[in-house]
């Protein structure tokens, strides 16, 4: 088996010599030898040879041992990375770490902090590459001397004296992060993180997380409970809800606790016996909507949970999800809109939800019927049934749209003029069939025929202006929503949309990235509609008239001057 690996990052490098960077950093200062095996590593790497530790001893007339402390020395360099000691792996990384480059260094001037390192050490000897690595951290962060060793020392309190420099240098990193370079700052920190020790200790023991608590934990632990609200009780009850065995783990459970609104123990009991209830929510509202999901986790994030969250019943989801796809609203983009609506609406308990989805059902039966007699086979739109609405508050009965249904029946756009019918009906107080004008009362009124065909024309003009501008851009949107590639692109933006507005609220760093993910992609998107020949501005309705928007009224419900126009235009 080969020992050798690397990352993703040098894979990717176009180059296939040794790096700028370690030749003019690195080696006019690093051990001849130590640079002759990495030298050798990259070599066999690059050839793809299938060398073992063995061949690459007896190439380079060295014993294995050797070879290996020379790569624990490069790995303190951050050249290469030991992945496995047995068998023995590395993984060469970028001659790019800033803390792995070395530089030169008098003695003299931390003679008195080698001194003291190495008694807090005392259970090994510093090599001079490691006394190196803590050089560069007192002169590039700024780190006094005894700062240094203070957290030197915590770290062998805490782990023993064989604890690695890398783990000594995340830990210095941690403390400049926040600031703490001087012997009182460090000290400040360490005396905060002693004080919550004892409930870190305890939540440990009662999660059955086997590990002594560190500064790391220290610092997820305040913002569990400082920044999320979550107390120890609720803590406790995450990492066992979840089987957490470590803190990542847990801060995981509790981000997700904290984006469903768990924060009591018994909502998190609760959220848990049901989680499995939502996962197959979530498979059965996908089977209803006939989508194909590879993986369920991200639809129970992004929809069923806020669905849940909402208030609204799993039985409930399910049927709706069921009449959203005879809806033709076949995904759970479509649902989350239709849902977002009934939760505006007020319609979230589960009686009352299946009571507006009868109601539904029961109109679009209507609608069928009444297309029906107007001659139509299409299927129903949104237009019919914002026209029902309509028709049903100017005060008419099922059966009088059904007398104006027969009498559009035949016309060139028989919804429209049944529309017009119905209007001028209203205006003369028709409200019953024996009310409605026979064809010889009709024949002795003509100036009242005159104004009924004038209001059937002028609602029929701006249904099909209209109808013409919504259809094209509903048109525009399909086709480009139809190409695969925009299509992901506005599936993706959508759902990063969603994790946008949790990021608002709990992340602020999370939701400038996302932010930015969600800019480069709008980028594509663009790039690609203009590949496709259409603008996104195709998908906005482009109304003939911008006063009324086709509809013949301004927003002082006065009628426009485009409807004006054309009554007169009529008349003649």
């Amino acid at each position: 088996m080969a020992f050798l690996s690397a990352s993703d990052g040098f894979i990717k490098k176009s180059t296939t010599s040794v790096e700028n960077k370690f030749i003019s950093k690195y080696l006019p200062a690093i051990d001849a030898v130590a640079a002759k095996v990495y030298l050798y590593s990259l070599y066999l790497l690059q050839s793809g040879s299938s060398y073992t530790l063995t061949d690459l001893a007896h190439s380079l007339e060295l014993d294995e041992e050797k070879i290996k402390g020379y790569y624990v020395y490069l790995e303190e360099l951050e050249l290469v990375s030991i992945v496995s000691d047995s068998p023995f792996e590395i993984k060469i990384l970028e001659a790019e770490n800033i803390s792995g480059t070395p530089k030169k260094f008098k003695p003299e001037k931390y003679s008195d902090f080698t001194k003291n390192a190495q008694n807090v050490l005392k259970g090994r000897m510093i090599s001079t590459n490691e006394f190196r690595e803590y050089f560069v951290l007192m002169e590039e962060y700024g780190f006094e001397q005894n700062a240094l060793i203070m957290i030197i020392n915590y770290c062998v309190n805490l782990h023993g004296d064989n604890i690695r420099a890398a783990y000594i240098k995340k830990v210095a990193k941690s403390f400049a992060d926040d600031g703490a370079t001087t012997a009182k700052k460090v000290d400040e920190k360490l005396s905060a993180y002693t004080s919550s020790t004892p409930a870190l200790i305890n939540l440990f023991n009662a999660a059955g997380i086997k590990k002594q608590p560190d500064l790391d934990d220290d610092k997820l632990y305040k913002k569990w409970t400082n920044e999320l609200g979550f107390d120890d009780a609720a803590i406790i009850s995450a990492a066992k809800q979840f089987k957490a065995k470590n803190c990542e783990k847990l801060d995981e459970a509790l981000a997700e606790l904290y984006k469903n609104r768990k924060f009591d123990v018994k909502e998190i009991e609760d959220y848990c016996k049901n989680k499995n209830s939502v996962y197959a929510l979530t498979v059965d509202v996908a089977k209803n909507l006939g989508v194909y999901m590879q993986t369920s986790a991200p639809y129970v994030e992004n929809y069923v949970n806020v669905w849940c969250n909402y208030g609204f019943a799993l039985d409930s989801l399910r049927e709706i999800s069921a009449y959203c796809f005879k809806q033709g609203k076949n995904s759970f983009e479509e649902m989350d809109g239709f849902v977002n609506k009934l939760y505006d609406d007020g319609v979230v308990a589960e009686s009352a939800v299946s009571d507006y989805l009868e109601k539904q059902r029961a109109d679009d039966k209507l609608i069928k019927e009444l297309l029906t007699a107007c001659g139509l086979a299409r299927k129903i739109i949104p237009w019919d049934r914002d026209s029902l609405a309509r028709w049903r508050s100017w005060g008419f009965t099922d059966g009088m749209l059904f007398e104006a249904a027969k009498i559009s029946s035949g016309k060139s756009n028989p919804t429209a003029y049944m529309n017009g019918v119905l209007s001028a009906w209203k205006t003369s107080g028709v409200f019953s069939p024996d009310q409605i004008p026979s064809a010889s009362n009709s024949t002795s009124k003509p100036a009242q025929n005159n104004e009924r065909d004038m209001r059937v024309e002028v609602e029929r003009h701006y249904y099909d202006l209209r109808h013409t501008a919504e259809e094209n851009a509903e048109r525009a949107l399909k086709r480009a929503t139809s190409d695969e590639v925009y299509g992901g692109i506005r599936k993706e933006l959508n759902e990063l949309s969603i994790k946008l507005a949790f990021a608002e609220i709990r992340d602020k760093s999370e939701a400038e990235k996302i932010s930015a993910i969600i800019k480069d992609l709008e980028a594509k998107g663009d790039e690609r509609l203009s590949e496709l020949a259409i603008s996104k501005d195709d998908f906005t309705p482009h109304y003939a008239c911008t006063i009324c928007n086709d509809t013949g009224y301004d927003k002082s419900g006065n009628p426009c001057k485009c409807m004006k126009k054309f009554i007169s235009e009529f008349k003649i």
